[in-house]
């Protein structure tokens, strides 16, 4: 009996439901506005617009000096005489070699007995690099001349803007 009462009220709830599905009050409307739709006339698309070519560009302003770095003082140029000035391209590159002057610096000095005084420089990462004159540092094939207490003195091989090469004195400065 208790089975009963509890089926009861789903078939009368299934009932109902079916009841309102078989009104077609709301059909012929439905049909109407579907019929509606399907008489408008289709819509066109345009083919896309025809695009012209644009003319390329070459590129070679990356042989330039960098914006960024100083222009070359002609005070600062060295020609020297009887030597053609021209950067040693076959020498292996040094560690220092891969940063710019700018991004160096001089953290100190180390001086041992019977050997020149060498400088300690950081590359931006931190890491410390000893140099000594004849090594190289930065990008432009800078090679230490000397080492004081204070700076780094080096002669870097620039271009010199006529399919040349000079050579033009640099520094870096201890810092505090």
């Amino acid at each position: 009996m208790m089975k009963n009462i509890m089926i009861l009220p789903v078939i009368l709830l299934a009932l109902g439901s079916l009841g309102g599905c078989s009104s077609g009050a709301n059909l012929g409307e439905l049909d109407a506005r579907l019929e509606e739709i399907k008489a408008r006339p289709r819509g066109r698309i345009e083919p896309p617009p025809e695009f012209k070519p644009v003319a390329s560009y070459a590129y070679s302003a990356h042989q330039l000096r960098s914006p960024f770095s100083p222009p070359v003082d002609q005070k600062l140029l060295v020609v020297p005489d009887g030597r053609k000035v021209e950067p040693d391209l076959g020498r292996p590159k040094e560690y220092l070699e891969r940063f710019s002057l700018d991004a160096l610096k001089m953290v100190g000095t180390i001086a041992r007995p019977d050997e020149p005084l060498q400088a300690l420089i950081a590359d931006p990462s931190g890491a410390v690099t000893r140099v000594r004159p004849g090594s190289y540092m930065g990008k432009n094939f800078g090679r230490v001349r000397s080492v004081s207490e204070a700076e780094v003195s080096l002669v870097e091989v620039v271009p010199d803007g006529r399919d040349g090469w000079v050579e033009r004195a640099s520094n870096v400065s201890i810092t505090e």
